[in-house]
């Protein structure tokens, strides 16, 4: 009996070894092995990501949101965007979108273009002295973009968020390191690196300077002295953290997180493709002159309007081409909530997907052996045309329920900003230039866009 007992005990003991051998083996090595014999397995540091490339399978990931839902945002990257729209999911995703889409909706872009225009001339008035010399275009632009969001979204002045827009770009540096760093997860949570340090400091103080802007914009809300900013962003999520029904009020950190959100990807993203499209503009100069008739005769020497915006089909053109070539968001990163058959696959729970619009943008057997070209007539008949229909080929601003909420705030900023330049100056490329895309959070160029200006 005793024998029996000490037998009995003994495998009972093996059992509660081996299980936990089992599951961490089925995890990191049989999961994988069975997925990687049907597709392309990506491992990022022990976690297996499937790449998935498939347009049919793509269109179906990005639509069905509750089933294969955001992916996790590292803890330290939502110091840079907070725990807001990007990251959340969701009742929580669904009441902050809502928001955000009725501040950037078709209606109140057209409110905000004479706001875009003034700041975009106040950086031509910059550059008049400026005429023959060497400017940076991607500087410039940081600074306009960081000046429109605060503008229209914020209803305060560049100068007001330039700590904050200081402050976001010092963060970014410092958190774009960590994707290559790989530290003791014991170590790493008992000591602080001094980068760590930093970006906490860094966090404060930016979480600081934004609810002195919020409270500020609550008083003068309050006493209705807003002067018909209360429509705008901010405006928008304070009425919300005052709403009679509890499910849809916003917390104080919610709007502080979307404010973090808003000041940084309302500005990266577009300072981002102003850029890239001014290095190839000023390389091809050709288009840049095709660009420029268009231009002058849509809107002569005026200001550009609304009606005109739409009708510049050759700049239009132009930006889909550069979101082509430079796609600002390099990944597309989706969780599987639970087991589910995916095409032919049948995914584990949990499982990562990854979509890298990058490797569409340039799958020469959907754009051809001139895929890495410059060549905007590709999109003279549209998106549709110029991907043979495969609309999942092209996704600069992602698909489905979660495509980015900003897309058309952004592409009306680009072609303003672009118009009125054109309007005024030629610009060629500069000798010093040094071609160095670096991904931050978006793809940006390094070193800067520095180009030779000429006034017409």
């Amino acid at each position: 009996m005793e024998l029996a007992m000490i037998i009995s005990i003994s495998s009972c003991l093996c059992l509660v070894l081996l299980l936990p051998l089992i599951r961490f083996l089925h995890k990191v090595w049989w999961t994988p092995i069975r997925l990687q014999r049907n597709n392309f397995l990506n491992w990022y540091g022990p976690k297996p990501q499937l790449v998935v490339t498939d347009p049919e399978l793509i269109k179906e990931i990005l639509t069905k949101d509750g089933l294969y839902q955001r992916g996790e945002i590292p803890s330290f990257v939502k110091k840079l965007i907070g725990d807001g729209i990007l990251a959340s999911k969701g009742q929580k995703w669904a009441k902050l979108r809502k928001i955000a889409n009725h501040a950037f909706y078709t209606e109140s872009l057209k409110h905000m273009i004479p706001a875009i225009t003034a700041s975009v001339d106040a950086m031509l008035t910059r550059w008049s002295q400026h005429e023959g010399k060497e400017i940076d275009m991607f500087e410039e632009f940081r600074v306009l973009t960081s000046e429109v969001i605060s503008r229209t979204a914020f209803g305060s002045s560049y100068k007001e968020g330039k700590n904050i827009f200081d402050m976001l770009k010092k963060l970014a540096e410092l958190i774009s390191l960590k994707q290559f760093q790989v530290r003791s997860p014991l170590i790493g949570k008992l000591v602080k690196s001094k980068e760590e340090i930093e970006e906490d400091k860094l966090d404060k103080a930016i979480q600081e300077k934004v609810i002195n802007i919020v409270k500020r914009r609550e008083e003068q809300m309050m006493t209705g002295g807003e002067n018909g900013l209360a429509s705008d962003f901010l405006g928008s999520l304070i009425k919300a953290s005052h709403d009679p029904d509890v499910k849809k009020r916003v917390s104080q950190q919610e709007i502080i997180d979307e404010c973090k959100t808003f000041y940084n990807s309302g500005q990266d993203t577009t300072t981002s493709l102003l850029s890239w499209a001014a290095l190839l503009l000023a390389i091809h100069t050709d288009w840049q002159h095709k660009a420029r008739i268009e231009v002058l005769k849509v809107f002569g020497r005026e200001n550009p309007s609304p009606e005109g915006i739409s009708k510049l089909k050759t700049m239009s053109m132009i930006i889909n081409e550069t979101l082509r070539l430079y796609t600002p968001v390099l990944n597309v990163v989706r969780n599987v909530k639970s087991e589910i058959r995916l095409g032919k696959f049948v995914l584990p729970a949990n499982m990562e997907l990854l979509i890298p619009p990058l490797a569409l943008h340039h799958d020469p057997n959907i754009w051809g052996r001139d895929v890495h070209l410059f060549k905007p007539e590709r999109f003279e008949d549209g998106v549709a045309k110029a991907t043979n229909g495969n609309s999942m080929a092209f996704l600069p601003f992602g698909y489905g329920p979660r495509f980015c909420v900003g897309m058309n705030f952004a592409s009306a900023e680009v072609k303003i900003a672009l118009a009125m330049v054109l309007q005024r100056y030629k610009f060629t490329l500069s000798p010093s230039y040094v071609h160095a895309p670096l991904k931050v959070l978006t793809v940006r160029p390094q070193h800067g866009v520095p180009v030779i200006l000429q006034a017409l």
